[in-house]
C-alpha cells in the first residue's frame, strides 16, 4: 500500500492537476441554475458522469478527483462506482471532509470552517469507501477591516488539526487556505492580496508544524496572489512573480507539491497565470492546478443537461483539462488554448 508521501507525489505528477468536483447540493444547483437544469440526485450524477467518462482527460491529464460525500457514494448509469471509475484510469479518489465556513463569533464578515467534531470517525469511512486523500477549505475575507489575525489564526488551527487527523486516518490531506479575490467588496490591489497570502500561509505552516504535520505527506491548495475581482488590472508576469515570491518565503521545500485553486479568474487567465510561474524556475515543489469551475464550466454550458450533448461536453472538458497540463509544464500558450 502507498504511503501518504508517495499518494501525495501521484496527485502532483508531472503534467497531472486534480478536479475539485467537491461542489456541495447547494453549488451544484447554483451551476444548473445557469443551464436551467434542476438538480436532482439523478442530473447531478449525470453531471459527474459525463465528467468522469472523459477517458482522455482523466486518464492523461487528471491525477485524482475531490468528491462530495454523496458522489463518493454513487455510481454511474450502468452500476458501476465512480470510485471503480475513477481508479480505472488511474485517478486517485478523494473526498471533501469540512462543514462549511461559518460566522466568526465576533468579527463580522469573517468565517471559520467547522467540521472536526467526528472528524475521526468520518475520515475512517471515507478511507473504507476508497478515498485516498481529503480536503478542507479555510476562507480568508479582504475586507475594509479585514481580515483579522484572529481570522487567519483560526483557520490555519483547523486545517492543522484537520491534516494530523487525515494522516492519523492514511490519507493525504489536501490543505487549502484560500484568499478570496470574490469577496465584498473585491477591490483590494495586488499588494494587499500579496501581504495577506503570505501572513496566512506563514500562519498554516506555523501550525502544521505545531501538530506534528509529515509536510511530506501533505498538498498544498493555496490561492494565487491576484488583485480583488473589482480591483486594478494587473499583467500575468506580475501574479506568477508574487505568487512565486510569496510561496518561497513560506512554504517549506519538504511539501512535494502545490496545486493552486482557481478562485476568480477565468478558465484562460488560470491556465496562463499557472504557465508563467513555470518560467521563473527554481521552484522546490511541484506546480500544478486543483481547479473547480475552471476545469468544468465550459463543459457544464457545453452539455446543458442534454444527453444528445455529452460527447461535445467531453470534448471541451478534455480541451481544458489538456490546457492546464500544459500550464502545469510552462508550456501554454493563448493561441493553441483559443485556436481549438
Amino acid at each position: 500500500m502507498p504511503n501518504l508521501a508517495q499518494i501525495a507525489q501521484q496527485l502532483v505528477a508531472t503534467g497531472k492537476g486534480i478536479l475539485a468536483a467537491d461542489e456541495s447540493t447547494g453549488t451544484i444547483k447554483k451551476r444548473f441554475d445557469t443551464i436551467g437544469l434542476e438538480s436532482t440526485e439523478t442530473s447531478r450524477r449525470d453531471y459527474r458522469e459525463m465528467l468522469f467518462g472523459a477517458k482522455e482527460a482523466m486518464s492523461q491529464y487528471i491525477s485524482g478527483v475531490i468528491l462530495f460525500d454523496e458522489t463518493l457514494r454513487q455510481s454511474a448509469s450502468d452500476g458501476t462506482p465512480f470510485v471503480e471509475m475513477l481508479r480505472a484510469n488511474n485517478c486517485l479518489p478523494g473526498i471533501k471532509v469540512d462543514m462549511g465556513a461559518k460566522p466568526l463569533p465576533g468579527h463580522e464578515g469573517e468565517t471559520v470552517t467547522e467540521g472536526l467534531d467526528g472528524l475521526r470517525d468520518r475520515l475512517a469511512e471515507y478511507r473504507e469507501l476508497g478515498a485516498t486523500f481529503a480536503k478542507w477549505r479555510g476562507v480568508i475575507a479582504i475586507g475594509e477591516k479585514g481580515p483579522t489575525r484572529a481570522s487567519i489564526h483560526a483557520n490555519a488551527h483547523a486545517l492543522a488539526r484537520y491534516a494530523a487527523l487525515c494522516q492519523e486516518a492514511g490519507i493525504v490531506p489536501i490543505v487549502e487556505p484560500e484568499v478570496l479575490a470574490d469577496g465584498k467588496p473585491g477591490n483590494h490591489t495586488i499588494e494587499v492580496c500579496e501581504t495577506v497570502t503570505g501572513e496566512t500561509l506563514a500562519d498554516v505552516f506555523e501550525q502544521l508544524r505545531i501538530a506534528g504535520v509529515d509536510l511530506s505527506g501533505i498538498i498544498l491548495k493555496p490561492n494565487m496572489v491576484i488583485p480583488g475581482i473589482n480591483g486594478p488590472t494587473v499583467s500575468v508576469e506580475d501574479v506568477a512573480e508574487r505568487t512565486v515570491r510569496t510561496l518561497k518565503a513560506t512554504v517549506p521545500a519538504t511539501v512535494p507539491g502545490i496545486a493552486f485553486l482557481s478562485g476568480g479568474q477565468t478558465c484562460e487567465q488560470a491556465s496562463a497565470n499557472l504557465s508563467a510561474m513555470h518560467k521563473i524556475g527554481g521552484l522546490p515543489w511541484a506546480l500544478t492546478f486543483s481547479y473547480g469551475r475552471a476545469l468544468q464550466a465550459e463543459a457544464l454550458a457545453a452539455w446543458g443537461g442534454k444527453a444528445e450533448n455529452v460527447a461535445a461536453a467531453q470534448k471541451a472538458f478534455v480541451h481544458r483539462a489538456r490546457m492546464n497540463s500544459l500550464a502545469s509544464q510552462g508550456l501554454w500558450e493563448a493561441d493553441v488554448d483559443r485556436a481549438a
